[in-house]
């Protein structure tokens, strides 16, 4: 699924318009139809006063279709126009007309005096400002927002929250509860730097042209489940443990043995047929003893890696969790990769040895895939301003080394050495445990392990370990969710992918 800026979308609209041969006000109609199908399903109380905010231009428009459609179908609605503009666009005019011949309460706000009081409202439906604002609110929109912010109320955006900007950081904007975004997907709902504007966040289908979607050209992607059970291979009826290939783990160090438990049992329970695990010797009995199914091999050294070495031939090798930093795991860590040619995943401290000794980068196999969470990232690349640039940071990095990188977050980024920006949506805070990084690591090398190509072994890896939180929610309370039960739940996973 595309990810599109604003004048695409403006575009995408206009081609809608022009391919069907429907005017603007039907297209509208569409939109808030949409957003009437979503309200409706979960806000059945009819007695409930609704506020509707809207603005000047077509995203007003939109909000007084809503209101139109919810006071026919028999909900207490009120309007209130944000008049930061005397013109209103031909769309909102001809609303703003029907609304009043349909006897729908609405009144205009140019001043502080024209803000009404909030306290009896029970939902603030936001309409003000779309997708094309590019400069921050001011005037007596600001103060508006200010007031919705304040009142405490249920607060639901129309296509996006007013004043979010689509290319840039925001610093002020309504604080929506749920944003119900017309179909095609906004990079700026799934940054974190705007965590407090977006709420939940609900794409609606509205009827857009197929065609003027395929002719967009970005290179910004929202990976879903459909595009996820396309990639997954199947399972072959003559298929056996030698055929499901062999991943290989390898970190560890005194205390921190459980991360390569994890990261291992995260492989097997993706898919993989063998899965062997490389640590110090004091790793071998917790293995063993943890997770019977794993194999190991024991570094000569006790407490934590001091030579990478095996004789055996894995399909793909994860690298990092629990490694340490020490110098002699340094060491090892360098000479390994010097002669190391099999498909890599690299996290946690082998990301900290890569940010201490970055000439190392240029020695990582191609289409290497690296897991950092922000801090492990910033030690890479250096501090970013924001989101934005902190994309573009990546992505020259990516590029540069011919790496894939998955930024680690509530929408997990995946950018790779094309520059191409993929966003996960799927996970849930539930994912913020300890672990739950180190399993990550474990089902990306499992698919890699299992013939999947780079990208694809990310996309779906970053898929699968969100949904997994996902789809146990009603079952397992967010602040009780585990690394292990990531794990437990992958196979729920496929479940529900392969419906």
């Amino acid at each position: 699924m595309k990810i599109l800026t604003a004048g695409q979308i403006r575009e995408v609209d206009a081609k809608t318009i022009a391919y069907e041969n429907i005017s603007s006000l039907e297209l509208m109609k569409r939109a808030s139809k949409a957003f009437i199908d979503w309200f409706t399903t979960l806000y059945t109380d009819k007695n409930r006063l609704i506020s509707i905010f809207s603005g000047t231009g077509n995203n007003g428009g939109d909000g007084l279709v809503v209101a139109r459609m919810l006071h026919k179908s028999g909900y207490r609605v009120r309007v209130f126009i944000v008049e930061y503009s005397q013109h209103y666009s031909e769309d909102c005019a001809h609303n703003v007309r029907r609304a009043k011949m349909e006897n729908i309460f609405i009144q205009k706000i140019t001043t502080s005096a024209d803000i009404p009081d909030l306290s009896d409202y029970d939902i603030i439906i936001d309409a003000i400002f779309g997708t094309g604002l590019n400069r921050e609110v001011t005037e007596i929109s600001r103060e508006v927002i200010e007031i919705i912010n304040k009142s405490g109320k249920k607060i639901i955006s129309i296509d996006v929250p007013s004043g979010l900007l689509m290319d840039k950081k925001t610093n002020f904007a309504v604080q929506a509860m749920e944003t119900v975004t017309m179909q095609i997907p906004k990079l700026a709902l799934y940054l974190p730097d705007n965590e407090n504007f977006i709420g939940n966040v609900h794409l609606v289908d509205i009827g857009l042209s197929n065609k003027a979607i395929v002719d967009a050209e970005t290179s910004f992607y929202f990976v879903t489940k459909e595009e996820i059970k396309k990639l997954l291979k199947p399972l072959k009826k003559f298929s056996h443990k030698g055929t499901q290939g062999h991943s290989l783990i390898i970190g560890g160090s005194i205390g921190k043995i459980g991360s390569v438990c994890l990261a291992s049992k995260a492989a097997l329970k993706t898919g993989c047929g063998l899965v062997t695990a490389f640590v110090p010797k004091c790793g071998t009995s917790v293995l063993q003893s943890n997770f019977p199914e794993a194999m190991v091999i024991e570094d000569c050294n006790d407490t934590h890696i001091t030579e990478i070495d095996f004789d055996i031939h894995p399909n793909a090798i994860g690298v990092g969790v629990g490694l340490s930093e020490l110098p002699e795991t340094q060491d090892a860590f360098y000479r390994f990769l010097r002669q190391n040619k099999s498909p890599l995943v690299i996290d946690a401290d082998g990301l900290n040895i890569l940010s201490k000794n970055k000439k190392w980068l240029d020695i990582l196999p191609s289409k290497t895939i690296l897991t950092p969470h922000p801090k492990e990232l910033s030690r890479l690349i250096g501090e970013w301003c924001d989101d934005f640039d902190k994309i573009n940071k990546v992505k020259l990095f990516a590029k540069t080394y011919d790496l894939i990188i998955v930024i680690k977050g509530a929408n997990s980024l995946i950018i790779d050495y094309s520059e191409d920006v993929y966003v996960n949506s799927t996970g849930a805070p539930a994912l913020a445990t300890a672990g739950s990084g180190d399993v990550l690591t474990g089902i990306i090398t499992s698919l890699l392990a299992q013939g999947y190509k780079p990208l694809e072994a990310a996309k779906i890896g970053v898929f699968v370990h969100g949904f997994t939180a996902n789809i146990s929610a009603t079952r397992i309370h967010a602040r009780s969710f585990t690394a292990s039960d990531i794990i437990e739940n992958i196979g729920n996973a496929y479940f529900e992918i392969e419906k």
